[in-house]
């Protein structure tokens, strides 16, 4: 198992190494398909993850606006300039996004580079900062599904695949969604909703920001919105680097703003290489107001021990208007 970009060759039988008491032993996983250049992929797409390495399966697409600051907008354009704080006006262009389940004996090998749960929800009892996640749940873009066909009729483990999915042979995919499926879709849909997703590029680091916003709880006579942020760090490059620091910038409607700094992310300071090009994480942002902002740097260390800042795309938390109660957790 290699955690590394991968290729995808039409047509050609695929292999996972798995360790078993005899030594090690490769087990034939899968044909890949030619990647789609247009259109989406149809719910029950199995796919390997181009970047991350895992298997995993499709439940269905979002559409979202992709701000991409390294993207110049010719002067004839109408720009979109809802998503541009900062000095930069940027365009947002439709791109496709897959809710998608990780197969449960990938995880581990994934865990030093993506978390597994990153997907979090709020409780739904009385704690204002109780959260929870759904394991093995993931947000995966176009470009990174690298498709492929199995005669397996459960080719992915995880335990809410058989609950979401059921096999019929004579369809392509042959996975099909289940009404839980699309009950849990419907019901969850302002909390898993995937809209913005924010990109710019500082000496070959490409930063990705996802923010998904998570609801608000009465806490002490107050109001609190929360939002989670999903962040990808990728290695366009060749030289190998570290992120040391963060440095973020939070400014919230009501009129505060916030500067945290840090040692690293998520308790990790992961390096990239050209072998292991990314990281991916997920954290929480809680405001006292209906919505605000956030930018800020990554800082990265060479390994001649010299540092450079990365630039964080600016972003709004914007929390949903027409959200008449709050979230009570996942509803099933």
């Amino acid at each position: 198992f290699k955690n590394s970009p991968l290729p995808s060759i039409p047509n050609r039988l695929f292999y996972f190494a798995r360790n078993r008491p005899e030594g090690k032993v490769l087990e034939p996983v899968g044909v890949f398909e030619v990647p789609k250049q247009q259109g989406k992929y149809e719910t029950g797409q199995l796919f390997l993850h181009s970047v991350f390495g895992y298997r995993g399966i499709v439940l269905f697409p979002w559409q979202a606006r992709l701000y991409d600051r390294d993207v110049a907008s010719p002067v004839s354009e109408k720009v979109d300039t809802s998503a541009a704080h900062g000095s930069k006006e940027v365009k947002g262009k439709t791109h496709t996004y897959y809710q998608v389940l990780i197969d449960a004996r990938d995880c581990p090998h994934i865990s030093q580079r993506s978390q597994t749960e990153a997907v979090t929800f709020l409780a739904n009892h009385d704690d204002s900062r109780a959260l929870y996640a759904i394991p093995g749940l993931d947000y995966v873009s176009h470009e990174d599904i690298l498709p492929y066909n199995s005669t397996d009729q459960v080719p992915i483990q995880h335990e809410l695949f058989e609950r979401f999915l059921s096999f019929d042979q004579t369809k392509v995919p042959p996975f099909l969604a289940r009404e839980t499926l699309r009950a849990w879709q419907e019901k969850n849909h302002p909390w898993l909703e995937l809209s913005d997703v924010h990109r710019e590029t500082t000496e070959n680091i490409r930063v990705t920001v996802i923010p998904f916003y998570m609801g608000m709880r009465e806490a002490q006579n107050s109001h609190v919105y929360w939002w989670r942020y999903c962040i990808r760090l990728e290695n366009l490059g060749v030289e190998v680097v570290q992120l040391r620091e963060r440095h973020w910038r939070i400014f919230s409607l009501s009129g505060t703003l916030e500067t945290v700094r840090g040692r690293g992310v998520v308790g990790r300071e992961p390096v990239l290489s050209k072998e292991q090009p990314a990281f991916q994480y997920s954290s929480h942002v809680s405001l006292q107001a209906s919505s605000g902002h956030m930018w800020g740097t990554f800082r990265f260390e060479r390994p001649d021990g010299s540092h450079f800042d990365v630039r964080i795309p600016p972003f709004s938390l914007e929390s949903n208007k027409d959200e008449k109660t709050p979230p009570s957790g996942l509803h099933w």
